[in-house]
């Protein structure tokens, strides 16, 4: 895959709302059709359901039910559709359900402390400015209302970067999950003033790696989510599924054991698995970057929420086979957990799923792999919106989590010697 170098264009939304409005007349012969499929997709239903373990947490999402990571001992909590809303009932494990009114887990009204598209590709053309010489940003892939999905990449031996450890951060697979944008963009500028301030530290680290954050993976689905002013807790991309219904779930559409449990073939299900693996453009894309780059030894994808380390494996009860990278994984997950105090654990031990991100990097690849649940812990606590003041908190109680990461991305099996100073230091001197 040819990476080009990129100066990102302000001018995108623009000429898309001109696209828009040429749209608007050609679908108009289609308003009674289209009429009905919004109201499938507007209309959202809060529901509790029994669900006393992960077999059951597992059969609601086989039934095409997302689960709101509002786990309780005995129920689960759901917000969707109509359709979900019947799927639920045929369970017979539907306890009550309501209406959700509009506002009901909406953001406060003014919460400009997070960053829409346009004004993400503005803060990652202002982290480039900080230091040219050590970031440049790569357009990866467009999705299929053509936005750019960028990779902000930093090295402070960019020539030969394809020669270093590299590590990848993704965010925002689902839409709705804004502060999965916000903490890699943080970690980016982190990294790159902290270069700047002659940090030796860390200035030894970003000198032998390659970093690699991008930041929205999804990003028409997160324009979709905040349109209107008015947040709609999308989840899936804004694929046209041909039948009046929108979206796959972009963390259900990795090849790696595709569609064989904890997702749905519904296409106007939250966890709509696509067509086939890698129907997306955009899980295309991150295919395609990672496969490119075989130094990648590190990912993490961040999501939202629960607080929760997440590693594979998510398609089975079983641990991973080979022991040392077993070993690997809990180990990094047990110590990242000492900085963030979130609960580490196999994915599968939440619930099953297939087709995520992290069981293909590491299946396919051999990529150590986690994926952070980041703040706040529950639905009632702000669930996917739990507001701007949530910012700062998730980037100072992940920001070493991260380093950690990076540090030991040249080798993570360096996790399993008793004391590892390779590089003469270890992640509490990086401290930002």
């Amino acid at each position: 895959m040819n990476l080009k170098f990129i100066e990102l264009s302000m001018s995108y939304r623009g000429e898309h709302m001109i696209t828009k409005i040429m749209l608007l007349s050609i679908f108009t012969s289609f308003a009674c059709s289209a009429f009905a499929a919004k109201q499938v997709e507007a209309e959202k239903y809060w529901m509790k359901l029994k669900a006393t373990n992960k077999v059951e947490r597992t059969e609601l999402l086989n039934a095409g039910l997302a689960i709101e990571h509002g786990i309780h001992d005995d129920y689960a909590i759901l917000i969707g559709n109509k359709d979900d809303l019947e799927a639920a009932k045929k369970t017979g494990k539907l306890i009550e359900h309501f209406k959700a009114e509009a506002g009901l887990f909406d953001f406060p009204s003014k919460d400009s402390k997070f960053h829409n598209y346009d004004e993400m590709l503005r803060e990652m053309q202002a982290i480039r400015a900080l230091n040219p010489n050590i970031v440049q940003l790569q357009n990866i892939g467009r999705t299929h209302e053509g936005r750019m999905i960028v990779n902000i990449k930093i090295s402070g031996n960019m020539r030969y970067s394809s020669q270093l450890p590299a590590i990848v951060f993704t965010g925002t697979h689902h839409a709705r999950e804004h502060l999965s944008t916000e903490m890699p963009l943080m970690l980016a500028r982190a990294l790159v003033e902290g270069y700047n301030s002659q940090n030796f530290n860390l200035q030894k680290l970003i000198n032998s790696r390659e970093i690699n954050i991008i930041p929205m993976v999804n990003p028409d689905g997160v324009e979709h989510d905040i349109a209107d002013g008015v947040y709609k807790r999308w989840r899936k991309n804004r694929r046209d599924n041909g039948d009046g219904t929108y979206g796959v779930d972009l963390n259900r559409n990795y090849g790696y054991l595709w569609g064989t449990g904890g997702s749905s073939k519904r296409t106007s299900s939250d966890v709509y698995m696509g067509p086939k693996p890698f129907s997306e453009p955009e899980t295309q894309a991150i295919k395609a970057f990672v496969e490119n780059k075989p130094n990648i030894t590190t990912l993490l994808s961040f999501h939202t929420f629960s607080e929760l380390i997440l590693y594979p494996w998510g398609h089975t009860d079983e641990p991973i086979a080979n022991e040392r990278d077993r070993r690997v994984h809990e180990i990094m997950a047990n110590r990242m957990s000492k900085w963030n105090n979130y609960t580490p654990q196999a994915s599968a031990d939440l619930y099953k799923t297939s087709g995520d991100t992290t069981d293909w990097a590491y299946g396919e690849h051999g990529i150590i792999s986690f994926t952070f649940e980041l703040d706040p812990k529950s639905l009632w606590s702000g669930g996917f919106y739990p507001g701007q003041d949530m910012i700062p908190v998730v980037f100072n109680k992940n920001i070493n989590p991260c380093l950690y990461l990076i540090e030991f991305a040249d080798n993570p099996y360096r996790v399993l010697q008793s004391r590892s100073k390779r590089l003469g230091f270890t992640t509490d001197f990086l401290e930002y």
